[in-house]
């Protein structure tokens, strides 16, 4: 009897190795290996063809000493963070709750906010930069309509960034469907106990809804900040960090360090410093998450 389980449990595992090896394949292949590879690149001054020279910490102390363009491509990239992510966690919130109503044709909402999400990124971005054309976007001639002068939205140095966090709160549908999937678990005897001690709609929000959906917050606030830390793609496709380097993110300026410049060695070195960011910010906000975030049995 004990033969056959062992035979039995040793044939379970060859089938979880087996099951599990393409996706064991894929990690070292194309996580773990680029990884260790370019913390090692970010020691040399490699330029993607000639030898690797082994140049020991000179490309991060360049960075943090010589480097004016890290340091303000950093402060729009927080910048960015600063406003989008209470901006959208906000929006998300007011859309979930929303949609959470009985209406009529919610359903049909649900999907039409959820839309974007599953659109190609580079299509939504060059649709987007279409509509705010300077020129002849849609966004003017609707604004021409309506009896007010149009704007060069993506050519202007101050309204470029606010243009692209305007962009991004269309795509919002995956942040809205986690609150939701959240607000649909919130008991309704809370908010029947409360409707009996006279509690406004308002009182109800704040008292016991925003309570216990703070896990799901907390979770999109979190992915929003390493998304956003990471950003890339909307600058590159619709202003190419213009005008006047106003939407030049701390990605944009990484990408162009290696594939413009051929510096391989130093753009490694700043992606190594922007994961350390990722890391110390990530810890920040969860030591941060006892002060706001509350579970079913803390409010109970």
């Amino acid at each position: 009897m004990q033969t056959k389980k062992k035979k039995r449990k040793n044939k379970d595992t060859r089938y979880f190795w087996l099951f599990i090896l393409p996706w064991v394949i894929g990690f070292l292949s194309f996580t773990l290996f680029p990884m260790v590879y370019s913390f090692v690149v970010s020691f040399t001054n490699w330029n993607g063809q000639n030898m690797r020279d082994f140049i020991g910490l000179k490309n991060f102390i360049q960075i943090f000493t010589k480097d004016r363009t890290f340091w303000s491509s950093l402060k729009i990239t927080f910048k960015y963070i600063l406003i989008s992510v209470p901006l959208n966690t906000v929006f998300a919130i007011f859309l979930a709750v929303l949609l959470n109503k009985h209406l009529p044709g919610r359903n049909l909402f649900r999907g039409i906010f959820y839309l974007p999400t599953i659109c190609s990124g580079v299509a939504m971005y060059i649709t987007w930069a279409y509509l705010l054309n300077g020129t002849n976007g849609y966004v003017n001639v609707l604004l021409g309509f309506l009896g007010v002068e149009g704007h060069n939205w993506l050519g202007d140095v101050k309204t470029a960034l606010p243009s692209i966090l305007f962009m991004e709160m269309f795509n919002i549908g995956t942040a809205m469907t986690i609150v939701l999937a959240g607000l649909q678990d919130v008991p309704t005897d809370y908010y029947e106990a409360a409707r009996l001690d006279g509690a406004s709609s308002f009182q109800q929000f704040f008292q016991i809804t925003f309570p216990l959906i703070t896990p799901v917050v907390f979770f999109n606030v979190l992915m929003a900040i390493i998304k956003g830390l990471q950003i890339f793609t909307q600058p590159y496709v619709m202003t190419q960090g213009g005008p006047a380097q106003s939407t030049f993110v701390y990605g944009l300026y990484l990408y162009n360090t290696a594939f413009s410049y051929g510096k391989f060695g130093y753009a490694s070195a700043l992606a190594w410093v922007l994961f350390v960011i990722i890391i110390i910010i990530t810890m920040v906000v969860m030591r941060s998450s006892s002060l706001w975030v509350f579970y079913r049995e803390e409010v109970d």
